[in-house]
This record gives structure tokens, sequence and C-alpha cells, in this order.
């Protein structure tokens, strides 16, 4: 029982994560553009208001995505609940990975948005 616990603990770690920097960055970016913390990429650093939409969107994402994954693994372990370690372990390591997955995979949509929405320059584009 001892193992299921901290395999419980350890594959929540990724959705609490982004589930508080997402919470966090909808509702306010980083003070500064800086490359240390936050959501840094070429786009995103171009100006203050490409800096907040990025964090904003992809916040929002993070939340979503780490609610969702925190309510998975709570079923998944539920559903692991007496089996073998070995068993535990192997499930709680491809979670784990799985979890990494969309952690990084709101790059994606992130820039998407921020090219739908501002060009090259930073500049926002006008509907």
């Amino acid at each position: 029982m001892g193992f299921w616990i901290f395999m419980l603990i350890t594959d929540l770690l990724i959705p609490t994560t982004m589930m508080v920097f997402g919470k966090l960055f909808m509702k306010k970016a980083p003070d500064s553009i800086n490359p240390v913390f936050g959501y840094r990429t070429a786009m995103s650093m171009k100006n203050k208001e490409t800096w907040e939409f990025a964090h904003q969107y992809c916040g929002r994402l993070w939340w979503i995505w780490g609610v969702a994954m925190a309510f998975t693994t709570v079923v998944l372990f539920l559903l692991l609940l007496g089996s073998d370690t070995d068993v535990i372990g192997t499930a709680g390591g491809i979670l784990c990975f799985l979890q990494f997955l969309p952690l990084i995979g709101v790059i994606l949509p992130t820039e998407k948005a921020l090219r739908k929405n501002f060009d090259k320059d930073g500049s926002r584009i006008n509907d």
C-alpha cells in the first residue's frame, strides 16, 4: 500500500503543477519578459502584449489538461489498488511519461494562437 500511495503522489505532481501554474498564468503573466521563468518562446517574448496573451492561453490549456490528468490518474490508481508493485510501478511510469506530452504539447496550440492574433513583429492583427 505504501508504494501505491508513493506512486499516486508522484503521478499527481505533473497535473498539480499544471493546474497551479495554469491558474497563475491565466490570472497574471510574470511581470517582466525574462529568459528564466514563464512561457518563453521567440513569439511570446516579442512584447508585453504577446507575453500576456501566451501566458493566458497556455495557462488555460494547462489548467484544463491538469484537471483532466489528475482525474484520470486518481481513477487509474483506484483501479490499481491491491495490484502487484511491478504493475503499479509500470503503470505509474507509463502514466508519468504520457502526462509529459500535454505538459509540453501546449506549445503548438499556443504558438498557433499567437500567430493567428499577432504578426511576426508582435503587433496585434485586427480582424
